[in-house]
């Protein structure tokens, strides 16, 4: 019934602060028509019978960690398509990856911050290979690249590690000579190739937590997901995320966001119309 999901403003409430609490996620007035049918999926896998339950036990705290992380899996958006902001991965074949493959000595890392179900740390991998396969590549060292997609979503990684995409998947900004080249038609939809998957690996993230055990990378991936963010935490999340980066690094917003203004750690790059950032100092 549809009278068990409705909930008054302070019961949205609760869940504005709960998901500020647990990863950092502003939810602005006004959505809670957005609650409201989120939470209906978690109400059909649990115990709780109305969508006031359910919230008055994450209130008191008695919700249990998995419920808790279902909710939070509920009410993230996982909005994601193939090379998206394409210009971007054009800048990574042509200017990135020569001058990492020149410079970097080991093995090039690279972090997707917010991977969803894969697409995007997938196409990173077409691009490390398209470039590996170019005459362009001719006289670099081929260098072995490790690329890590992270989500608080343990629900999208799975589908991400599966690497198993439907026909409207891929039609959302996938060309027709990736999709020959790098997917095969399977039983329950098509399969990316273990050319491409093999340099990727998915690990379940909450970027509230400290970034140490993920280690140095020479690019980070950081877009559209910092706009769901306070600016305080924006700022927060961004200085950390450049700790992480090797001297010269790679840092990459969506071509619709912008650095908070005072981060003088990270200092504008790229050509033509398309922008994103290094960390300062040599490579």
């Amino acid at each position: 019934m549809l009278s068990n999901l409705e909930i008054t403003p302070d019961e949205f409430k609760v869940v504005q602060k709960f998901l500020c609490d647990a990863c950092g996620i502003v939810l602005n007035d006004g959505k809670e028509y957005l609650v409201k049918s989120r939470l209906g999926a978690v109400l059909r896998e649990t115990e709780y019978n109305s969508a006031s339950d359910l919230i008055k036990a994450l209130r008191v705290g008695n919700a249990s960690l998995a419920v808790q992380a279902r909710v939070v899996d509920a009410m993230t958006t996982n909005e994601t398509f193939w090379f998206r902001d394409a210009n971007q991965f054009e800048e990574l074949k042509r200017v990135i990856l020569p001058e990492l493959m020149k410079n970097r000595a080991g093995t090039l890392r690279i972090w997707s911050a917010a991977s969803s179900s894969g697409q995007e740390p997938y196409s990173i991998s077409m691009c490390v290979e398209e470039f590996q396969r170019s005459p362009a590549a001719n006289g670099f060292p081929k260098k072995a690249v490790q690329i890590v997609g992270t989500d608080i979503s343990t629900s999208v990684l799975e589908e991400a590690k599966r690497a198993v995409y439907s026909d409207l998947a891929l039609s959302r900004g996938l060309n027709q000579d990736y999709r020959s080249r790098y997917f095969q038609k399977c039983s329950d939809g098509w399969r990316l190739h273990e050319s491409i998957t093999s340099r990727v690996r998915f690990q379940q993230f909450n970027l509230l937590k400290p970034y140490a055990a993920l280690g140095k990378f020479d690019v980070i991936f950081c877009r559209n997901v910092l706009i769901y963010f306070s600016e305080d935490v924006k700022r927060d999340m961004i200085a950390r995320m450049a700790q992480c980066l090797n001297p010269g690094g790679y840092f990459l917003l969506s071509s619709t966001e912008a650095l908070p203004r005072g981060l003088d750690i990270l200092t504008p790059a790229g050509s033509g119309m398309v922008r994103y950032h290094r960390l300062k100092g040599g490579c």
